[in-house]
C-alpha cells in the first residue's frame, strides 16, 4: 500500500508568502503562529531584510510586545512615514486580539482595513496561543479579508533530514540518514530544539561522522523518546531497565501525571500497530493513521508491536486508563509509586 495521503507538513500558506517574499511582494499584514518558533524567527528575520534596508533598520523597524501596547499606540506606528526607504516593518509579539474590549477592537478592524501601503504589520504569536474566536465576526471577516494566516509547523520527512545534515556540515561533521532519524526521534521534531543538540553532539564527536552513540552520550532526549524506551523494556521483559527510565523521570520532577499520558499514548499506538500487523496492514498504513511524518516511529511502532499480543495491548491501555482516572479523582494517590507498581503489572501480565 503506498502512502498517498496529503502530507501534515503540507502548508499552501507558507509556501505562498516564500513565494511573495522571494517575489518582493509581501502583504500588507501577516499573522505567524505556530509550534516552529525558529521557522518564524526565520522569516521574520528574511522579511526584515527584504523591506528594511541595511543601516535603517532604527528608524524603519519596530518590534512592540503585545501586552505593552494599545490599538492607537500600534495605529500611529503604522502610520509613520518610512525614512529613506520604501517600506516600515512592524512586528507585535503576543498580541491578543481576541481579548481586546469592543472599542479596541473597532480601532483594530478600522486599522487592518486601512493599512498604509509602506508598512508591513505582523503579529507574531509565541508564548501566546492564536486562537480564533469565531463569534467574533467582524474582526474575522477583517482578518480573512485583509490578513494572511501563516502557520510553522514542525517540518518533517525528508525535509527535516536534510536541513539537519546541513546544519552538522555547517559545524564540519556528517550525519547519514537513518542516524538523522534516530537524532529527530530521541530529541523531537522542532528545529528550536534540535539547533542547541546538534551543536553539543558536534562539539562532542570525536570522528568526522556522527554516531548514535554520540547522541545517546550527550542529547536530551524528549519525553515520548523516554517513554518509548520504557515502554520498549517493559515488552522485552526488562523490569530494571523500564524501573530505571522511570526513575530517571521522576528524578527530573516530571510529573507522574504527565509521564502515565504519555506512556497511555504510547501503548495505544502500539496496540495499533499489533491491529496492522493482525489485518495484514504495513507501516505506511500506520503512518496514515497517527499523521507520521517519517516511517522511522512507523518501524520502530511494528518492531515493538511483534512482541505483544492485541490482548496485552488491551489490557494495558486499560490499566493506564483506570490509574488515569485514580490519579486525578482520588485524594493521597502515591502517584510515582503507582506508576512503579503498574510497571510490575504490565511485565507480569506478558507472563
Amino acid at each position: 500500500m503506498a502512502y498517498a495521503k496529503k502530507s501534515p507538513g503540507s502548508n499552501a500558506a507558507l509556501q505562498k508568502f516564500k513565494a511573495d517574499l522571494s517575489a518582493g511582494t509581501p502583504a500588507c499584514a501577516y499573522i505567524f503562529y505556530g509550534e516552529e518558533s525558529y521557522l518564524r524567527e526565520h522569516y521574520l528575520e528574511a522579511l526584515r531584510k527584504k523591506l528594511i534596508p541595511a543601516g535603517f533598520e532604527e528608524f524603519n523597524y519596530h518590534r512592540a510586545e503585545g501586552k505593552d501596547i494599545s490599538v492607537q499606540a500600534l495605529t500611529e506606528m503604522a502610520e509613520a512615514m518610512p525614512m529613506m526607504a520604501e517600506h516600515t516593518l512592524l512586528v507585535v509579539v503576543d498580541f491578543d486580539i481576541f481579548k481586546l474590549g469592543e472599542e479596541q477592537r473597532e480601532k483594530l478592524i478600522a486599522l487592518l482595513e486601512d493599512i498604509p501601503p509602506y508598512c508591513c504589520i505582523v503579529f507574531a504569536y509565541d508564548t501566546v496561543e492564536y486562537k480564533p474566536n469565531k463569534t467574533m465576526k467582524k474582526l474575522c471577516k477583517a482578518i480573512d479579508s485583509h490578513v494572511e494566516a501563516v502557520e510553522f509547523r514542525p517540518a518533517g520527512g525528508r525535509d527535516l533530514e536534510d536541513w539537519v545534515a546541513r546544519r552538522f556540515r555547517a559545524l564540519g561533521k556528517d550525519i547519514d540518514r537513518q542516524t538523522a532519524q534516530y537524532l529527530i526521534f530521541t530529541c523531537g521534531s522542532l528545529m528550536t530544539g534540535l539547533v542547541p543538540e546538534i551543536a553539543k553532539i558536534a562539539a562532542y564527536a570525536r570522528g568526522g561522522a556522527v554516531t548514535q552513540k554520540e547522541i545517546d552520550a550527550v542529547a536530551d532526549p524528549v519525553l515520548s523518546a523516554e517513554v518509548f524506551k520504557l515502554s520498549d523494556a517493559v515488552l522485552q521483559g526488562n523490569y530494571d531497565l523500564a524501573s530505571s527510565i522511570l526513575g530517571d523521570l521522576l528524578k527530573m520532577q516530571t510529573e507522574p501525571i504527565v509521564i502515565l499520558a504519555a506512556l497511555g499514548s504510547q501503548l495505544r499506538r502500539i496496540y495499533t500497530a499489533r491491529m496492522a500487523i493482525d489485518s495484514g496492514h504495513d507501516r505506511y498504513w500506520l503512518m496514515e493513521l497517527w499523521e507520521m511524518k517519517s516511517d522511522y516511529p512507523a518501524k520502530l511502532l511494528m518492531s515493538a508491536a511483534k512482541r505483544t499480543t492485541a490482548a496485552w495491548c488491551a489490557g494495558a491501555v486499560q490499566m493506564c486508563q483506570v490509574l488515569d482516572r485514580r490519579m486525578k479523582s482520588e485524594k493521597g494517590v502515591d502517584s510515582a509509586g503507582e506508576l512503579k507498581l503498574l510497571l510490575v503489572r504490565l511485565g507480569a501480565a506478558r507472563k
